[in-house]
């Protein structure tokens, strides 16, 4: 079924497939609605997209392309579809959310040694004028995705899934509690072949291959970049979703394993954990005794009002003052467990430590969650449900105008790029498309940068380390940066390189607001492919052989319920995401937005299990469904340590080589697909 042969009637129709429009599709289709879900660009997650390497190079070139803007031929078609006592109102035609973007290359563009003479390396696009490779299959006509059709398009995350070792699926309540003894076997087996026995020396880095841009090209598909840079609490809203509604079964996670601080030019382990502290060499015994008691008392600190009800006027840095704490505890504390400014109150700060410490030991040492493969594979795994339960997909398509009820104020139906009418109850859109419909200019930009780098910021015995790192303001009123580094073992570069991603609250465009922090932390050539002098201080720092910088857009401040848009009452804004290191703000509206479409309905009730499904003139499916996952565990009780996780055997990603989309991998899993309602 094509796009122009679309069925002329849905509930809900919702543009644009980043995270909080992906959780209300998935929410919508598992009530039995009938859900179009489509977006303009050629890949899934909008905004929340994560790109192999070559990938992202042609995303970077059509984004220095302008959009071709609408015929007055097609705005005279679609006017026609407009009945009396309707009135139309447009979408806008520019959807970007990228500024200031700039990119950089310093690894060596020398040809690859194993270069064959017939094959050419070419250099970066924004090098030279010839064209990276196309960023989708060269289809000319756009497809639609049911649960029995298979989508033809091309994600943004085009990498062949294979289990990885360490990684884990996020079980459900009262599932195993301990990570398996087997899952740590493995763990350990891949750090002591992976990993030297301490930092390299310069003969062994000497020998190690030279990474070239030829290098970068060729292994691309290695790479998974995220627009969007965040982690996810293990004790957050994020994970409490993908547990209730069971789409955590569509992904794997890595636990991040370290906490680091910048301090006087160095970067520092966090001490975390009660064994952290007491195992850290930085602290002396007193400070060790006086952490521990703080934390202790920020656990349940609503038992204790007497101990801060009266610092409740005072910023949280004067009141970790009053607690007597040293430098070393303060900075730790206020820029690296509770992650705040010096001007946040006293409240707030302790709110975000207890949720720091009680997000701990639920998976692992550390509080936060990556999952394989970038932030992308998220909004993908909803989308997928959302089609298991019958929801219509449609890539590289799009709508041109709601059609509005004028005694109503209400969307009646809305008209397709081919010039269809598709009646709807509802229709939600991510907020870049309703520019035009802004009525105050509460915006803000992130500052962001992506670096490709040759060794970690923080060299250990592993190199296999996601690792989160808050640096404080550099200078009096500037933002604090959060950077976060990814290994090759969360699927997101190739060995031997790792993948940083800096984010900040903008103050002028991103390269002069992370410019000077990474000249401080990295070694960056002053020409492609040049190395440091031997004896130079900066032979020390990893060395950054791709960069790129860019603003992206953050309205999520403005309350889209709250009359900052002038739009009919069942339309419905999706912003963010923003500039916060969690995904609770996207869930919370997904949650706000679900509960004014239905809002007598349960929100993402969990999917049954392929063995409950009971099909039309059969016999209930038994140990014969297809499903042959590990089982699980039944617990006896919930501890306040959490639930745990358990590593699987086997990979439940697709091991082909094409490329897929996430309504493919639903597509090609028939236990999901013949369960799914719309099959009944």
């Amino acid at each position: 079924m094509t796009s122009d042969n679309l069925p002329s009637e849905f509930d809900v129709v919702i543009l644009g497939t980043g995270l909080t429009e992906s959780i209300i599709a998935s929410a919508c289709s598992r009530v039995g609605q009938r859900v179009l879900h489509i977006d303009r660009r050629n890949y899934y997650s909008s905004k929340w997209a994560g790109f192999n390497f070559n990938s992202l190079l042609s995303w970077i070139e059509e984004h220095k392309g302008q959009q071709e803007p609408l015929s007055k031929e097609d705005e005279v078609e679609w006017r026609s579809k407009v009945e009396d006592g309707e009135h139309a109102l447009s979408i806008s035609a520019d959807d970007s959310f990228i500024t200031n973007l700039e990119v950089f290359c310093y690894a060596s563009l020398e040809p690859e040694d194993e270069t064959k003479e017939d094959e050419e390396v070419t250099e970066p696009a924004f090098l030279a004028a010839a064209p990276p490779p196309p960023l989708a299959d060269p289809e000319e006509e756009t497809k639609v995705v049911s649960p029995d059709i298979t989508q033809e398009t091309t994600t943004g995350s085009e990498t062949q899934h294979t289990q990885k070792d360490g990684a884990f699926d996020v079980q459900e309540e009262g599932a195993t509690q301990e990570v398996t003894q087997s899952g740590e076997a493995e763990e350990k087996k891949e750090e002591q072949e992976d990993c030297t026995t301490g930092p390299a020396s310069p003969a062994k880095e000497e020998k190690k291959k030279k990474i070239t841009y030829a290098v970068l090209v060729k292994e691309g598909r290695r790479f998974n970049i995220d627009l969007v840079s965040k982690l996810i609490y293990s004790r957050g809203s994020l994970v409490d979703l993908l547990i209730q509604s069971k789409v955590s079964r569509y992904t794997e996670f890595k636990i991040a394993t370290r906490v680091l601080t910048y301090r006087a030019g160095r970067v520092e382990p966090v001490p975390c954990s009660r064994a952290d502290v007491f195992a850290s060499k930085q602290l002396t015994m007193v400070e060790k005794r006086m952490l521990m008691k703080f934390l202790t008392f920020c656990m349940d600190f609503e038992q204790h009002p007497e101990e801060y009800q009266e610092a409740s006027n005072l910023l949280f840095s004067e009141f970790l003052q009053t607690k007597k704490l040293t430098e070393n505890l303060q900075h730790f504390v206020l820029h690296s467990i509770a992650m705040v400014t010096k001007e946040t109150c006293t409240v707030d700060g302790l709110k975000a430590t207890q949720h720091f410490l009680q997000c701990l030991g639920r998976y692992g040492n550390t509080p936060f969650l990556f999952p394989l493969y970038g932030l992308g594979e998220i909004p993908q795994c909803f989308c997928r449900m959302s089609a298991v339960f019958g929801g219509i997909y449609c890539l590289r398509h799009s709508i041109q105008a709601l059609v509005v009820d004028k005694e109503t104020n209400r969307c009646k139906a809305v008209i397709d790029t081919h010039g269809q009418r598709i009646s709807c109850s509802h229709f939600v859109v991510e907020d870049g498309f309703m520019r035009e419909q802004w009525k105050t200019t509460v915006e803000e930009h992130i500052s962001r940068a992506v670096l490709i780098t040759d060794r970690s910021v923080l060299p250990a015995d592993s190199d296999q380390h996601i690792s989160l790192l808050t640096v404080p303001p550099l200078e009096p009123g500037g933002p604090a940066v959060r950077v976060v580094e990814l290994c090759s073992s969360s699927m997101t570069c190739m060995p031997g390189t790792f993948l940083v991603h800096l984010t900040c609250t903008s103050r002028g465009a991103a390269q002069e607001d992370l410019e000077p922090l990474v000249t401080r932390m990295f070694f960056v050539p002053p020409s492609a492919g040049e190395t440091p002098a031997e004896g130079d201080e900066s032979g020390g720092r990893p060395k950054v052989l791709w960069a790129m910088y860019f603003n992206m857009l953050d309205i999520s401040r403005m309350d889209p319920g709250g009359g900052n848009f002038d739009l009919p009452g069942n339309v419905h804004i999706c912003t963010g995401p923003d500039v916060n290191l969690g995904c609770d703000y996207s869930v919370k509206l997904a949650e706000k937005v679900f509960r004014q479409i239905l809002p007598d309905e349960e929100f993402c009730p969990p999917a049954p299990d392929p063995e409950d499904i009971i099909y039309e003139g059969e016999a209930p499916q038994g140990e014969g469904s297809g499903f042959e996952e590990t089982p699980k565990t039944e617990g006896t009780g919930l501890q306040s340590d959490g639930e745990g996780c358990e590593s699987q055997p086997e990979s439940e990603k697709q091991t082909e080589a094409g490329e897929e989309t996430p309504v493919q991998e639903a597509a090609k899993e028939p236990p999901e697909v013949d369960t799914s309602p719309s099959e009944e």
